[in-house]
């Protein structure tokens, strides 16, 4: 096993080379539009801080989640984060596995920019929505009574601008109709259900979705209409993003995954200097199915 690695270990980072060179190049292309997305992830976190400003706390509204759906409780709420984390890993690991993998079907970068693209056009309507009409919060910190569900008038700009981070980001308040948590977990599984290839994969994915849902109601970090207005939503929003954005290249060869560490890269190297050389040169390699 030693030897195995040792004869096959410079294989694989040559293919890591000539992945990233790949990507960068790529990168070089789309970073305007990386950058523009990343931006406004800020500018998201910025319009959720700046909502707790107009919380008001007040009696939690009537839910019929809540009914059928007993509470985790606070000590339990820690669940659904979890679940979002273990989705948010993955999904990020699956976009570089390009890097490690030879079943090349996305591009890295194409694929971020897509991603990004779904998100900004999500979060956009979910500003508009919560800025609105502003919502008593469920959450264990929103309540009557809590020190964190108001916060006090800020003394300069700066501290706004910083939205206080992390503990912002965590303790929020206002920030409702509909649920961030939902419009990641929703495009990151419609992504991978139109790009990924294991079938297995997509289902279990669908069933994470739905089991994040639940555990976000069970919790009381949303309301059911937060969470049910993030599926028609975020759906619908991928659907047309993709009638306007261009298809991205398929670059697999087939459908069947290979092996971590390669055989032979003799044929696979002198592959991948010609799918560079194409690149660099603004040509994409033909779509297969």
């Amino acid at each position: 096993m030693p030897v195995y690695v040792d004869r096959e270990a410079p294989k694989l980072w040559r293919k890591i080379c000539t992945e990233a060179s790949i990507e960068i190049s790529l990168l070089a292309e789309n970073w305007k539009l990386v950058l523009a997305g990343l931006v406004f992830q800020y500018i998201h976190g910025l319009a959720a801080h700046g909502i707790h400003y107009l919380h008001r706390p007040g009696t939690t509204l009537q839910d019929t989640g809540f009914f059928l759906l007993p509470e985790l409780g606070q000590d339990k709420a820690y669940i659904s984060e979890t679940l979002f984390t273990f989705i948010f890993c993955t999904f990020v690991l699956w976009t570089v596995h390009p890097f490690v993998f030879h079943s090349k079907k996305i591009y890295t970068v194409l694929i971020w920019c897509r991603v990004l693209a779904y998100l900004v056009a999500s979060q956009s309507l979910r500003i508009i929505t919560f800025y609105s009409t502003q919502l008593p919060g469920p959450n264990y910190h929103c309540r009557e009574g809590s020190k964190l569900a108001r916060l006090p008038r800020p003394e300069n700009a700066l501290e706004v601008l910083l939205i206080n981070f992390p503990r912002g980001v965590i303790y929020g308040c206002g920030d409702l109709i509909f649920s961030s948590h939902m419009i990641f977990t929703l495009v990151f599984v419609r992504t991978y259900q139109k790009y990924g290839i294991k079938r297995y994969v997509k289902e279990f994915a669908w069933l994470l979705a739905v089991s994040q849902s639940l555990l976000i109601i069970a919790s009381r970090k949303h309301y059911t209409v937060d969470v049910v207005v993030a599926w028609y939503t975020v759906n619908l929003v991928v659907f047309f993003v993709d009638q306007k954005l261009p298809e991205l290249p398929d670059r697999s060869p087939g459908s069947t995954p290979t092996p971590l560490l390669p055989l032979s890269t003799k044929d696979k190297d002198g592959k991948n200097k010609e799918e560079h050389n194409k690149l660099l040169n603004g040509n994409f390699p033909d779509t297969t199915d």
